[in-house]
């Protein structure tokens, strides 16, 4: 399903089988993005694959979000009979969820006119890795960098 998903993320994308250059592929270190044929997918599609760092919540945060908001706001009221109906409904989903705030999103949302203040994160001793402000990016195999 992920190789799947990848080759039609590509398509719908840039309107060919393969990207006109490199693109960055963001996941999480499960072993379905990790494979190897995965990989090869990756590669023949021009595709980076980059893995968020083990063992850090802060940095897969925001997708699980999204996906806990797409199953919450749209799977769960929507019909969904078998798994081909679901694969059909996601890009309708998805270009709703990105064109209008959820109504969890509307929830958390300031008042007009006011603006939220930058939170500044401090390390705090004795505890193991970064906050989320001094860790960013993800890893890059194939160019050794974060």
């Amino acid at each position: 399903m992920v190789r799947d998903l990848m080759l039609a993320c590509v398509e719908a994308r840039f309107r060919v089988l393969r990207a006109p250059h490199p693109v960055q592929w963001l996941a999480d270190n499960g072993s379905a993005f990790t494979a190897r044929d995965t990989l090869d997918i990756a590669a023949a599609l021009h595709l980076v694959p980059c893995f968020t760092p083990v063992r850090s919540p802060e940095s897969n945060g925001v997708s699980e979000a999204f996906v806990k908001t797409l199953k919450r706001d749209y799977a769960r009221i929507q019909p969904r009979p078998d798994a081909l109906t679901v694969l059909q409904q996601l890009p309708t989903w998805i270009e709703d969820y990105n064109g209008k705030p959820s109504p969890s999103r509307l929830a958390n949302a300031l008042p007009e006119g006011v603006h939220s203040k930058p939170i500044t994160t401090t390390p705090v001793s004795g505890l193991m890795g970064a906050t989320p402000a001094r860790q960013s990016g993800c890893y890059c195999p194939q160019q050794g960098r974060r």
